[in-house]
């Protein structure tokens, strides 16, 4: 007996229209209501977007923070070595990019076209290399639990967010202005992540501490010398010369910006990094 479909099936949706589509849904897109709502939701996102830019590029702006994950793997790779191994690394000044059309100055060079420039790619893996690493040593040593992976995001966001502040406010105090200055920092204060993940792993492969210790002792001078010298743009930026009368005042401003690099780089960096390696 060949099949009827029931009646009234099509009616409730279950029944087969011409194009293999339920009717009940079939022209969803096509009706009035749902193309408005579509319409109020795109309307809802660009101004949202445009909320986030005049807010936030009060700040910073998104294609400046994008340059800096302008990176390449030659670069990844010198740059790890650099803050490893900084001793011997000349000459530490930035690069300026020019116009090629005017010859006048741009700005500096993106990260990809100058080893000395600070990126964002590294201490963003580093960060979040940081996290996994500590969350697989908790298993290991068997006190792992779910809440560990907050506990140590949060612990370290803090600490660089203390950095940044303590930075910015030295920054201010000593009225050191540079234009890029805030991501140029975000970026620096990434870099110690590196030692701290060398310094943990060599603790859960070698027993003991020396080996440890020594290892966080190395990467942790390594870092210092790194910034100080990196770091000099932003402090010690270069000034045309003053008149007579000012010269006592620069040089004594001079000689606090360099007493406050120095604290940074050695004092704050030994204890931001220690309290890292032994969360």
């Amino acid at each position: 007996m060949p099949y009827a479909p029931r009646a009234g099936a099509a009616a409730t949706g279950y029944g087969d229209s011409e194009s293999g589509a339920s009717p009940r849904y079939g022209n969803i897109f096509n009706d009035t209501t749902a193309q408005v709502g579509l319409q109020v939701g795109r309307n809802a996102m660009l101004a949202g977007q445009e909320y986030v830019e005049q807010n936030l590029g009060k700040y910073f702006s998104f294609s400046t923070l994008k340059s800096y994950f302008n990176v390449s793997n030659s670069y990844v790779g010198s740059k790890l070595v650099l803050i490893l191994f900084p001793w011997r690394h000349k000459p530490w000044a930035r690069q300026m990019k020019r116009s090629e059309v005017s010859g006048t100055i741009e700005g500096y060079k993106v990260p990809r076209d100058d080893i000395n420039a600070p990126d964002m790619y590294i201490p963003v893996m580093a960060f979040t290399t940081y996290i996994l690493l500590t969350s697989i040593l908790a298993g290991i040593h068997g006190v792992f639990h779910p809440e560990i992976l907050g506990y140590i995001a949060s612990m370290a966001f803090a600490i660089v967010i203390f950095e940044i502040l303590g930075l910015k406010l030295g920054c201010y105090l000593l009225s050191i202005s540079n234009e890029s200055q805030v991501l140029d920092l975000v970026a620096y204060s990434g870099y110690k992540f590196i030692g701290v993940i060398l310094t943990m792993i060599a603790g859960s492969l070698v027993p003991g501490l020396l080996v440890k210790y020594s290892v966080f002792l190395y990467t942790f001078a390594a870092n210092a010398f790194f910034l100080l010298r990196s770091l000099r743009y932003v402090v010690l930026p270069e000034q045309s010369i003053h008149a007579a009368t000012s010269m006592t005042t620069t040089q004594r401003q001079r000689q606090r910006r360099i007493q406050f690099l120095f604290m940074y780089s050695f004092l704050c960096q030994f204890v931001l990094m220690w309290l890292l390696v032994k969360s």
